[in-house]
């Protein structure tokens, strides 16, 4: 029976580890929290997971609230103008239906199971010490951790890292209260509200530990007005601070908002980081070698929702590349194939994620003012956050986009 160490207990490693146990192999885990504080903490992300994601944790029997959380039907995207009117308004219909879970929910949850089912769970932060110590009793070593001592191992690959600075200021408030967008009451959807030269403003309804909720997550460019929640230490403050900026930019969705209170003490959140792109593998001091895992390797930032997404397909690619390794040595060759077959689907995202943080070129707002009028567009952008790589086809480049317009208005 081969012996696996996975540290940190998040999407990625939760669902590598609970995948692995399935399948007979004999599964450490460590984290450095246990499941009740991870249950009574602060909120650790937003997270809206499409079909693709979910059926991975379908797959390995871990969808365990499908049935209680918000069914998510379609993705909204709004443009503010100079005077907060609406220049953009549209919503996309998506193919499947997306869902969000509090992670302090799922990974309580998973946490459990997995010791419940016999895995070794350990609670204890890890210092690259003891991964040097654990390396030679272990077949394969992977680290889910994404912040924290044992990133640093992971070296930045310049060529994939368009950024060395954060591109934007992240808050978000989880709160019950939100009433529906009056044009659409009638189907649950997240929105994408993009204030040109300030940031974005995401509403996605969620399940959390008191039922159904809904988060509110704004994006603030560096040095704007929405970058303003460094010091706000108070959860009231901070929603407050949303609110306030939610009535200054973007009056349509602060109209649902005015009778909003957080779900709990912990439901509030922000901070930055500066998207990278690492190497998959890490040298300990003793020459033993570990293999980095989801936003240890690939941090996207989130304007493009994809970080619990690609946690769960990094996962899925990983487990597949360990159960048909058979019985042969996880060596640095191993290490980077695995990695490889993670970054097919990476590296879309990363592209598109990059590519939304910027000012978006004249071809790019010509498509999401045609979604208003061509609702094939509309589906087609929402069903991209299940599938970045179709962006390839039709969003980035001008002539790709200006073809895929003219096909649809060629009939017209």
């Amino acid at each position: 029976m081969r012996k696996i160490l996975i540290v940190g207990a998040g999407q990625s490693g939760l669902q590598l580890a609970l995948g692995l146990q399935s399948q007979g192999y004999e599964v450490t885990l460590m984290s450095n929290r246990t499941a009740d504080e991870i249950r009574s903490g602060r909120v650790m992300s937003t997270q809206c997971m499409f079909p693709t994601a979910l059926r991975h944790e379908r797959d390995l029997g871990l969808n365990f609230w499908e049935s209680q959380a918000p069914r998510i039907e379609g993705l909204g995207v709004s443009v503010a103008g100079p005077d907060s009117a609406r220049l953009i308004d549209w919503v996309g219909k998506l193919d499947g239906f997306a869902q969000s879970v509090d992670q302090r929910l799922k990974m309580a949850g998973w946490m459990e199971t997995f010791a419940q089912r016999g895995g070794q769970l350990v609670i204890h932060g890890a210092a690259v010490g003891d991964l040097d110590f654990f390396a030679r009793r272990y077949d394969l070593v992977l680290v889910a951790a994404g912040k924290g001592e044992l990133v640093s191992m992971f070296g930045r690959d310049a060529e994939r890292s368009v950024y060395a600075e954060p591109q934007r200021a992240l808050a978000v408030a989880y709160v019950h209260g939100l009433g529906p967008r009056p044009e659409h009451p009638d189907f649950d959807a997240v929105r994408c509200n993009l204030v040109p030269g300030v940031g974005e403003l995401f509403v996605m309804p969620t399940l959390t530990l008191s039922g159904r909720a809904d988060i509110l997550f704004w994006e603030g460019v560096p040095g704007g007005p929405v970058d303003a929640f460094q010091g706000v230490k108070d959860p009231s403050e901070h929603l407050a601070l949303t609110l306030e900026l939610m009535e200054k930019f973007l009056p349509w969705e602060y109209a649902r908002a005015t009778r909003v209170e957080l779900t709990d003490a912990g439901g509030t959140l922000a901070g930055r980081y500066a998207p990278t792109v690492r190497k998959p593998i890490g040298r300990l001091p003793g020459g033993g070698l570990v293999l980095g895992v989801a936003d240890v390797v690939v941090a996207n930032d989130p304007i493009t929702g994809q970080g619990s997404n690609s946690a769960a397909k990094c996962a899925a690619a990983y487990l597949a590349a360990i159960v048909e390794h058979g019985d042969k040595p996880f060596d640095e060759a191993w290490m980077q194939s695995a990695f490889d077959r993670y970054w097919q689907t990476a590296e879309p995202v990363t592209k598109w994620t990059n590519a939304m943080l910027a000012p978006p070129p004249e071809h790019v707002l010509n498509l999401l003012g045609a979604a208003g009028q061509l609702q094939p567009i509309a589906d087609r952008f929402a069903n991209g956050f299940d599938d970045p790589a179709d962006f390839e086809n039709f969003f980035f480049d001008p002539e790709k986009a200006a073809a895929y317009l003219a096909s649809l208005t060629a009939g017209a």
